[in-house]
């Protein structure tokens, strides 16, 4: 997705509303975050997956501050690439943390989450860079900030993280140079 329409996109999800009615079930607070314990199930792309949660329901989830190229129905420079990255972090039956926002959904009804491959304790950038899948696409190139009020719990830390992977040209920073 190029900025200018990345721009776009979060100025009309802001303006329209993006949060949805549903409820999560289960959250868990754990210290100043709402967590939610999961286990993945199905990669969609590099920024979109299937979890099962404790309860045995089933939830889409698209990672909060972060867009991947698209690589299912479109395919965009370094899609496959990102695609396969979350798939090698992200595998099948792998249990994982989901933070939740402030907006829990999209307007899509997918459910909103920073994904921790491990338990949080702190959620401090150390952590996050360590052990979020979030924080890890952008800081390897594989994901640009797409950041969309009010979920801005990360942004500093990830516009740091973009702006190192560009500076050393990693993934899709690489791409064309």
């Amino acid at each position: 997705m190029s900025r200018a329409k990345a721009f776009a996109f979060a100025v009309l999800l802001t303006a329209t509303g993006c949060a949805g009615s549903r409820l999560v079930p289960e959250i868990v607070d754990a210290p100043g975050m709402r967590t939610l314990p999961a286990v993945g199930e199905r990669n969609v792309d590099g920024d979109t997956a299937w979890f099962t949660l404790t309860d045995g329901s089933r939830e889409k989830v698209r990672f909060i501050g972060v867009d991947t190229p698209e690589s299912t129905t479109q395919h965009e420079p370094f899609g496959k690439e990102a695609a396969g990255y979350t798939a090698s972090i992200l595998t099948v039956g792998r249990g994982v943390d989901l933070e939740i926002d402030l907006d829990e959904r999209d307007r899509y009804g997918r459910l909103l989450a920073y994904v921790w491959i491990s338990p949080p304790a702190t959620g401090d950038a150390a952590e996050a860079r360590a052990k979020m899948l979030n924080a890890m696409l952008v800081e390897q190139g594989y994901a640009m900030v797409l950041t969309i009020p009010p979920n801005i719990a990360y942004v500093d830390l990830f516009v740091a993280l973009q702006l190192e992977a560009r500076n050393a040209a990693r993934g899709l920073w690489a791409v064309g140079s």
